[in-house]
């Protein structure tokens, strides 16, 4: 086994801090220049075009983004302020009489309310219909499967049955058991001679 130099350790402890530290420097820059986010156009132009001190000062910088902030929430305060305060109606020479008004927005809607209601009436019928055939379709498969299952498994009990028959000395019945090895080579050759073709 080898030892370990107290020396060794300590080069250890900086290879591996090494990164994790330039992470955090790098952190604490980006939090002290205002976030990852940088400058805004504006304020980028601003800085560049005035060639001052106050785009390298991120102490600058910072009131400036706060001050952005500050004058967009003011001007979003006082539209919705207005937006409130503001009259919702129009003077009466301005807006059209309220019977005629009412008689135009009443025979639309009455025009959309039957064309939507016939139209979702045949869309609705033409659904069920289809989901109708589709129903009997389904039974038409599975009562047609289950049919054929029950003739398989009778044919398959009857061969059994056969199959189990003995004589009065307790002997199975060969003639049975013979029928069915035939059965067997006939379907054999029979599906040989299909595959050659």
């Amino acid at each position: 086994m080898k030892k370990k130099n107290p020396s060794n350790r300590e080069d250890d402890k900086e290879k591996t801090n090494g990164p994790k530290s330039m992470m955090n420097k790098r952190k604490k820059n980006m939090k002290r220049l205002g976030g990852a986010a940088g400058l805004s156009l504006e304020a980028f132009v601003n800085a560049k075009s005035n060639n001052s001190s106050s785009f390298s000062n991120p102490a600058l910088i910072k009131k400036q983004r706060e001050f952005y902030k500050n004058a967009k929430y003011v001007s979003k305060f006082k539209k919705k302020f207005k937006q409130q305060h503001q009259p919702n109606e129009l003077p009466s020479d301005v807006r059209p009489s309220e019977a005629e008004n009412e008689n135009r927005e009443g025979s639309k809607m009455m025009n959309k309310n039957k064309r939507s209601k016939n139209s979702l009436k045949e869309l609705y019928e033409k659904r069920r219909e289809e989901g109708e055939k589709a129903r009997i379709e389904r039974e038409a498969i599975l009562k047609a499967k289950k049919e054929g299952r029950e003739r398989s498994e009778s044919r398959r009990k009857a061969a059994r049955e056969k199959m189990f028959k003995k004589t009065r000395h307790g002997q199975p019945v060969m003639k049975y058991r013979i029928e069915h090895l035939l059965q067997l080579v006939q379907g054999s050759n029979e599906n040989s001679t299909d595959k050659n073709l």
